[in-house]
């Protein structure tokens, strides 16, 4: 996708219309983390509006953030809750923050939001430098089988449906940067459009599993959903659990 900076996918009424879509697996999501949490602290990856965030906090787990887009953090502090936890904004990939934390986690397929693979294995770095004895590494992404089987690597699938309103997520993969350059548009009768670009580079599980061995951590755990569903070859969701 030419001309294409990351922190465009999450300024402005990109950050506003974040949390249009629910996914519900919230509840599921904040009490796997919690469990690994113990004490605490605990540091997400790409915070954002806090859908994530902010119930683990509500449990009484010390939640800090980091976040590129200061207008995804704007959205959050005006939930309740969200003036009281500590953000800061950056790069998570170099994870800059100064503290040491029992949990570490990156949920809906951000971590993918890195778009080169040294900005990955970097990311698995700098957390490992910032974990905890008997810390984890929580990495919630989906499986890319799915992309591979998309007929000329690319799809058009509606979104939203509705008299006034239409919203549309077009997309094509290359295989080659195992980059996915996907738009969200949005159609108006009243003629207005609007274009929400991102892009993500994808890769296996596997591949995960060999980063985390150059920053010293191996896998520990993996669950093919919040609720500790085995991870098979079915399995369209992969929760990854990594450690020293």
């Amino acid at each position: 996708m030419q001309d294409y900076e990351p922190v465009t996918s999450f300024l402005g009424e990109a950050a506003e219309q974040y949390d249009r879509t629910v996914r519900g697996d919230e509840d599921d999501a904040v009490a796997f983390l919690a469990e690994l949490a113990g004490d605490g602290p605990a540091l997400e990856l790409a915070i954002g509006t806090g859908r994530i965030g902010l119930p683990l906090a509500a449990r009484g787990v010390a939640v800090e953030g980091i976040d590129l887009s200061p207008d995804m953090v704007a959205q959050l502090r005006k939930k309740p809750g969200g003036e009281d936890i500590p953000v800061t904004i950056g790069d998570f990939s170099e994870v800059p923050v100064a503290g040491t934390y029992g949990l570490v986690y990156v949920v809906f397929n951000t971590f993918f939001n890195l778009l080169h693979q040294d900005e990955q294995v970097q990311c698995f770095e700098n957390v490992a430098a910032h974990l905890g004895d008997g810390g984890a590494f929580v990495i919630e992404a989906r499986v890319p089988a799915h992309i591979h089987a998309l007929p000329g690597g690319q799809y058009v699938h509606a979104e939203e449906v509705g008299v006034d309103e239409v919203w549309l997520d077009v997309a094509r993969y290359d295989p080659v940067t195992q980059r996915l350059e996907e738009t969200h548009v949005r159609l108006r009768a009243d003629g207005g459009v609007g274009l929400f670009p991102i892009v993500t580079r994808y890769c296996y599980p596997s591949e995960l599993d060999l980063m985390a061995r150059i920053a010293g951590l191996r896998l520990k755990e993996r669950w093919g959903g919040w609720n500790r569903e085995p991870f098979d070859a079915r399995s369209e969701l992969a929760v990854s659990v990594y450690g020293r």
